[in-house]
């Protein structure tokens, strides 16, 4: 798989922004996704939409778990719906706890080792489906993460419930994905811009459970460590932010996996240092890396200007389809 970035659009951090805000994504409008709310285990509930492909008979499922603060509206599931979509598969974007527009009921949320959340649905998405319909998901960034520790955990009874799954600009090192994120440029940028939504997302969590944690320190809170530190850390079990991202990183599993899965990470991703990206000797037969040296974190545009997004999706889902 050859990937190569336009001349006029340099750089990781371009080739993040730009592609999220203003390149093309579906070549036409799609048709509105179907969502449906389905009740969790412990009482609390998950929207999923749906993308129903025409015709009958089985068809693939393609399974797209969205990254910090995602949804099924963000540009690269938009996209991944319109190749779905022209292709006559099914496509799914369940939407984590609270990224679906209606905050969640239970005191907790998501976080990007939460393997156990994408395993139960992923369960119920095979449990619905025809036996001879193929399930194929992929992860973008945080979901990635998540996806890969699930299939790290599942080992062989993975292939139970998906045939093929991918990972896209996971940072599959949690520590050194948050220090990054956490310094100059990124911190004033892409820190600010998550922070703006996840403290008043935290806060209203604390008004449907007061106590829950300490609304000084989350206020005070001025990075992912020290947010995570005072609310998805302790909220899911974990003792603090170095024991959450230790605990919760793909990276030092990724030879556990028993099933086809790829791996994609650009070298300039200005999140993920290109020093902490897993190198073949890491892995298991069953992972492929691919480490292009452009792309930025989930961008990767072509095009003259205004360029689009459709590179990436097109060749996880060629990907996808060839290893199913």
């Amino acid at each position: 798989m050859q990937y190569v970035a336009p001349r006029w659009l340099p750089g990781g951090n371009l080739q993040t922004i730009w592609p999220a805000l203003y390149a093309r994504r579906a070549e036409a409008p799609l048709p509105a996704l179907r969502r449906e709310r389905w009740a969790t285990p412990d009482g609390d509930f998950i929207d999923v939409d749906f993308l129903d492909a025409p015709g009958a008979g089985p068809k693939p499922l393609l399974v797209l778990f969205h990254g910090l603060e995602g949804s099924s509206s963000s540009h690269y599931a938009e996209v991944f719906a319109a190749f779905a979509h022209a292709r006559g598969w099914d496509y799914a974007v369940p939407h984590f706890r609270g990224c679906s527009g209606e905050l969640n009921l239970a005191p907790r949320a998501y976080h990007s080792g939460d393997f156990e959340e994408i395993g139960w649905i992923l369960a119920r998405l095979r449990a619905q489906r025809d036996p001879g319909q193929p399930l194929l998901a992929a992860g973008v960034s945080l979901g990635g993460n998540a996806l890969m520790r699930w299939a790290e955990e599942a080992g062989g009874e993975a292939s139970k419930v998906a045939s093929a799954v991918a990972s896209i600009s996971a940072p599959l090192d949690l520590a050194a994905g948050g220090a990054a994120i956490g310094r100059g440029f990124n911190r004033l940028v892409y820190t600010r811009m998550f922070l703006s939504t996840m403290k008043p997302k935290a806060l209203a969590k604390l008004a449907q459970h007061p106590g829950l944690f300490d609304r000084d320190k989350l206020l005070a809170a001025r990075d992912l460590y020290a947010f995570d530190d005072v609310f998805t850390a302790p909220l899911h079990g974990f003792r603090g932010t170095d024991d959450y991202w230790s605990r919760g990183s793909a990276k030092p599993h990724l030879h556990q996996i028993r099933i086809p899965a790829l791996v994609v990470n650009a070298a300039n991703d200005p999140f993920v240092p290109a020093a902490s990206l897993p190198r073949p000797g890491e892995v298991g037969r069953h992972v492929t890396l691919w480490q292009p040296a452009h792309g930025g974190h989930v961008g990767f545009p072509l095009g003259p200007p205004p360029g689009h997004v459709r590179a990436m999706p097109e060749r996880v889902i060629d990907w996808l389809k060839d290893h199913a």
